[in-house]
């Protein structure tokens, strides 16, 4: 299985029976370029915001999951939970959506723009997890913090940290976003060398965690 991070909270998540697109973005929105001519077999919507929701960006018609329940596509599984895009139960924000992705053997959840740490009902649902998506930009989700909680939490094999502040990225919408070095600071990870994308076999999970931190492409 192999995957690559567009930006922000999306990724193209390739395996031997199936392609995956998680939380496609508006680039004028989001300020960051969205490959043309993409194509999938399924694409994953953590809620109905422009910067997750922009399934047009994408050519064909794709499988769309958007929302909670269990679904097979093309031999993976899709199992949605539904969570909040806040701390006060969707007061503020609304609803959001974790998606725990079986493929390759491999189980890959997307937090989305979760805003609040996991009840233990939500672990106990998680359990297993080798790959962790994870917002740590704060502000519309999650902070470092917090997601450290998660972390320690759900006790991932491999970590993908998404939807953080950068240079390039809108400042209007998105400037409030801390950058991806406070979330590494606060793993005590302060050296970790981005890589253009991420091969993983079941056999070769690591033991001990890790933090992958993916180059986004245009």
């Amino acid at each position: 299985m192999e995957i690559r991070y567009i930006g922000h909270s999306s990724f193209v998540i390739k395996g031997k029976s199936a392609t995956l697109v998680t939380d496609p973005f508006d680039p004028v929105m989001v300020g960051l370029k969205f490959p043309k001519h993409l194509s999938c077999d399924i694409v994953t919507v953590s809620h109905d915001h422009q910067d997750h929701n922009s399934i047009d960006q994408l050519d064909g018609k794709p499988f769309a999951v958007t929302g909670p329940g269990e679904f097979e596509i093309k031999g993976v599984g899709i199992v949605g939970i539904g969570v909040y895009h806040d701390a006060s139960s969707g007061q503020e924000r609304g609803k959001n959506n974790i998606y725990r992705i079986e493929i390759d053997g491999i189980s890959v959840v997307h937090l989305g723009d979760i805003g609040h740490v996991l009840t233990a009902e939500m672990v106990d649902a998680l359990d297993g997890v080798d790959i962790l998506m994870i917002p740590v930009g704060g502000f519309y989700t999650v902070d470092s913090v917090k997601a450290k909680e998660i972390i320690t939490e759900v006790e991932p094999a491999i970590i993908i940290p998404m939807h953080y502040g950068r240079p390039d990225i809108n400042q209007k919408a998105f400037g409030e976003l801390s950058p991806l070095t406070q979330f590494l600071k606060e793993m005590g990870k302060d050296e970790v060398v981005p890589v253009p994308k991420l091969t993983v076999t079941k056999d070769r999970i690591p033991t001990e965690i890790q933090i992958a931190v993916l180059e986004s492409k245009d």
